[in-house]
C-alpha cells in the first residue's frame, strides 16, 4: 500500500506537469471546437496539421531557428569553459581568499537576473554589443550556478589520481584538460543541457538587446504570432509547440547523462 501510495503521488505529479503541454498539443492539432471550453478538451478534434504549415507561412521560422542555436551553442561553449576553469581552482587549489571569492560568487544567487538587466544593457552599449548575438551571450556565460555544480564535481575526483599525475611531471593544465575533465563528463552534460535549455528559452534579455527582427531568437520571433493572428490561439499553440520540441528532443537525447550528473550533484 505505501508503494502503491508513492506511484499515485508520482502519476499525480507527472499529470500535472505533462498537462500544460499536451492541452498545447490538442490546441495546435485540433481546427474545431471552443479552445477555452471547460472542463478543457484532453483529445483533438478534427486533427490536421495545417496550423503549424500557417506558422511556416507567416513568420521566418528556419532562420529564428538558426539564431536560436547559435546563441544557445555559443552560450553552452564558453559557459562550460570559463566555468570549469573557475570552479577547478576553488575545488582543488589552495590560495589567499579562496573562500571569500567562493562566497561572493555564491552572494549572486539571492538575487534575480531582472536585477541586473540594467547594468548589463549599460555595459553591452558601453561595448558597442547592442543588436550583436555577443550582447545577448555575453551576460550568460558565466553563472554561479553552473560553478557550484562543477566545482563539487571537481570534489569527487579522488586526490590520488591528481597526486599520481603531478608525480608523473603532469602540469596543472594538463591535469585539468586531461584527467578532471574527461572524469566530470556527466556533470558537464548537465550543466550543458541546463544552460542549453536556459538560453533556448530565454525571452527578455534578447528582446531589449536586439531589434532587427531577422536577428531574433525563435523565443522572441514566435511571438510575432500574436500581433498577426490575436485571435488565432491555435497557431500560436502551434507556433509553442515548434519552439518546445528542439529542447524536448535535446533532453530525451541526453537524459542519461543528465541524470548521473544530477545524481552526482546531489552526493
Amino acid at each position: 500500500m505505501k508503494k502503491l501510495a508513492h506511484y499515485l503521488l508520482l502519476s499525480a505529479i507527472a499529470l500535472l506537469c505533462v498537462f500544460p503541454f499536451w492541452w498545447t498539443l490538442v490546441t495546435a492539432i485540433s481546427t474545431e471546437g471552443n479552445v477555452f471550453a471547460f472542463p478543457p478538451t484532453f483529445w483533438p478534434k478534427a486533427p490536421s496539421l495545417e496550423n503549424f504549415a500557417e506558422v511556416f507561412r507567416v513568420i521566418p521560422l528556419m532562420t529564428f531557428f538558426k539564431n536560436s542555436v547559435l546563441i544557445a551553442a555559443c552560450t553552452v561553449l564558453w559557459k562550460l569553459v570559463l566555468c570549469s576553469m573557475a570552479a577547478y581552482p576553488l575545488a582543488r587549489m589552495h590560495f589567499k581568499g579562496r573562500k571569500m571569492v567562493f562566497g561572493l560568487i555564491l552572494a549572486t544567487l539571492v538575487l534575480p537576473s531582472e536585477v541586473n538587466f540594467l547594468v548589463n544593457f549599460i555595459t553591452v552599449t558601453k561595448l558597442s554589443l547592442v543588436d550583436t548575438y555577443t550582447g545577448v551571450i555575453l551576460p550568460n556565460i558565466v553563472t554561479a550556478v553552473a560553478i557550484l555544480l562543477l566545482k563539487q564535481a571537481f570534489e569527487e575526483v579522488p586526490q590520488d589520481l591528481i597526486d599520481a599525475a603531478r608525480v608523473d611531471g603532469a602540469s596543472e593544465w594538463t591535469i585539468f584538460t586531461r584527467i578532471m575533465l574527461p572524469l566530470i563528463a556527466p556533470w558537464l552534460a548537465t550543466v550543458g543541457i541546463l544552460t542549453a535549455v536556459e538560453a533556448w528559452n530565454e525571452y527578455i534579455w534578447p528582446s531589449i538587446v536586439m531589434s532587427k527582427p531577422d536577428e531574433f531568437p525563435l523565443s522572441v520571433g514566435v511571438l510575432y504570432l500574436r500581433g498577426t493572428f490575436g485571435s488565432s490561439t491555435r497557431v500560436i499553440a502551434a507556433g509553442t509547440i515548434l519552439t518546445i520540441l528542439p529542447t524536448l528532443a535535446a533532453f530525451l537525447f541526453a537524459q542519461r547523462f543528465f541524470m548521473r550528473g544530477m545524481d552526482g550533484a546531489v552526493k
